[in-house]
């Protein structure tokens, strides 16, 4: 059975939070992922899928409804939330992200469900269970879409880009394709886009509008400019409101004073 391809569209699920977590008789530290010697090979590019799925599916955090992460883990079974996995970037749509965040960890029976897309960048290092044990993973948890992305070109994935979609308990791979100047393209039917891969860097291509996604530093910078305008016109707003306030009481108080009659 083919995955659902409208997530961003469903609507938010409720938040079935259980009992508290033990998180002193955890096996691991939640706030602390597992660092390994060539994650800084990772950094740039994590960083720029980042933001691009940030400005294009959070509205850099403004949206409630979904949860994009690469801090957390995903617990998957609820007797025992040592056993765990960490994506180096997910994706949730119609979930409670305030209440997920707190908890730590993501856990599917609380959130409603498991998340839409997960991503795994190369390094030398975590190549082989990117490409042989986390699938599998991802598959049991039932995560829609899995997508590796190697910079390298495919020295550690063995491909530049990947992206399978989950059909019957197993990751089909989804079709690529290459544009004359280079850049491989693999569309995404859950997320609506291409993720592309030009010469090692990762981009985002919209087939609706046939553009590449802009610089997201730029349309950060922009939201970020808009909701100080926002804010500064509400403050005004209540400065306004507080001044009509304190000169309608002084009214109140003169014409009360005005109408009192001497004894």
């Amino acid at each position: 059975m083919a995955t659902p391809k409208s997530p961003k569209s469903a609507p938010m699920l409720p938040y079935r939070r259980g009992g508290e977590i033990d998180y002193a008789g955890l096996e691991f530290d939640p706030d602390v992922k597992n660092i390994t010697e060539d994650s800084m090979e990772q950094n740039l590019e994590l960083a720029e899928i980042l933001g691009l799925f940030r400005a294009r599916f959070t509205d850099f955090n403004e949206r409630p409804d979904v949860f994009l992460d690469n801090e957390t883990f995903i617990c998957y079974d609820p007797s025992n939330l040592n056993v765990r996995v960490a994506p180096d970037i997910y994706l949730a749509f119609g979930v409670d992200a305030r209440a997920i965040r707190p908890r730590k960890l993501y856990l599917p029976w609380e959130v409603g469900k498991p998340p839409d897309f997960a991503l795994e960048i190369a390094s030398e290092s975590t190549a082989d269970a990117d490409t042989e044990r986390k699938p599998g993973i991802y598959a049991v948890i039932g995560i829609p879409e899995f997508w590796r992305f190697d910079p390298s070109g495919g020295q550690y994935h063995r491909q530049p880009i990947w992206g399978g979609e989950l059909v019957n308990g197993e990751y089909q791979e989804l079709p690529q394709s290459r544009e004359p100047d280079g850049i491989l393209k693999v569309y995404s039917p859950l997320l609506e886009i291409s993720l592309c891969w030009d010469d090692g860097w990762p981009r985002v291509y919209d087939p609706a509008t046939e553009t590449y996604d802009r610089n997201w530093r730029a349309v950060q910078a922009y939201a970020i400019a808009v909701r100080d305008q926002r804010d500064a016109a509400r403050a005004e707003v209540a400065r306004l409101r507080e001044i009509l306030r304190y000169r309608n009481g002084d009214e109140s108080e003169t014409e009360t004073e005005g109408d009192a009659t001497p004894c």
